[in-house]
């Protein structure tokens, strides 16, 4: 029964790897508690209290409502799924409210941080190649916005410097092509050229010393080394230089579709989470702008 919902997602879905585990892992979890509390490992006769149940002993392990929803939410697609192959006739998850959580305020980098970042990986890397590829992953991250999967997975071919684009291959197997700044295209060369004396033939864009394509981890221990070096924030890591590139642009006065395009969103939803960065700079301009802003009250 789970296998089934797994491949449905994997197939029908095209959910990641990653996300199909995590949802395995959620309700693997949750049948243990049935067989532990109730002696019960039949899924589709589960009823809501029994759920409840299993929240409130999560909430008493000091799991975040926000990791709790996220599980419940694995849950609730599984009750779904389990509908539309007409195993059960109602969904015992229908009714039921996430728990309260607090937003999360992201501060994106500053443009100054980001430069200091950039000139820092020209003066502090031994390598050139080493340089130049660690360069050119923090300024395709914020003059693109892209996700850290879509670039690991950025492909030779993708990139064109005639149209100054790149593909992406986004979630669910979405594609979009973003635009290279020239000065980015300028990196982009010099990244190929040095790549030819460490490249195996391998189809990936970015590639370690070695010759074998980067990796989560790698990139994510690239930004936040950098990153740490000049600034205090909380956040280093790669989801924060898309957070900084989202909300540099509608600072500037860019329409929230185009960031939505551009991001890979499939919903302005998503894209708006960003506008709140930039309430402070609208508020600013409303009043700079506003013939009775500066009118004596």
């Amino acid at each position: 029964m789970i296998a089934s919902f797994l491949e449905y997602l994997s197939l029908e879905k095209k959910y990641s790897v990653h996300t199909i585990t995590a949802y395995k892992n959620d309700l693997t979890s949750f049948r243990d508690f049935l067989e532990t509390e109730y002696a019960q490992d039949n899924l589709v006769e589960v009823h809501y209290p029994q759920i409840r149940s299993w929240i409130v002993s999560l909430v008493d392990s000091k799991i975040a409502n926000r990791s709790i929803n996220r599980k419940v939410s694995t849950l609730k697609s599984f009750y779904k799924f389990l509908q539309k192959t007409k195993q059960i006739e109602g969904n015992p998850l229908s009714k039921h409210k996430a728990l309260k959580t607090e937003k999360k305020v992201q501060v994106p980098f500053t443009s100054k941080e980001i430069n200091a970042v950039i000139n820092q990986i020209e003066i502090e890397e031994d390598s050139e190649f080493i340089s130049v590829r660690n360069k050119l992953i923090v300024e395709l991250f914020y003059s693109t916005g892209i996700r850290r999967t879509e670039l690991i997975n950025i492909k030779e071919r993708d990139v064109s410097l005639s149209d100054k684009t790149i593909k992406v291959l986004g979630k669910r197997n979405k594609e979009r092509f973003v635009p290279l700044l020239s000065s980015v295209v300028q990196t982009v060369k010099s990244y190929q050229e040095l790549k030819k004396q460490y490249n195996k033939g391998l189809e990936v864009f970015f590639i370690t010393e070695k010759g074998n394509k980067i990796y989560e981890t790698l990139v994510y221990r690239i930004i936040n080394t950098y990153f740490s070096k000049v600034s205090s924030k909380e956040k280093k890591s790669p989801h924060i230089l898309r957070h900084s590139f989202a909300t540099h642009l509608l600072n500037e006065g860019a329409d929230l579709n185009s960031v939505k395009e551009l991001l890979g969103h499939s919903s302005l939803a998503s894209t708006q989470v960003y506008t709140q960065n930039s309430l402070d700079v609208i508020k600013k301009v409303y009043n700079q702008a506003h013939p009775r802003s500066h009118k004596k009250q």
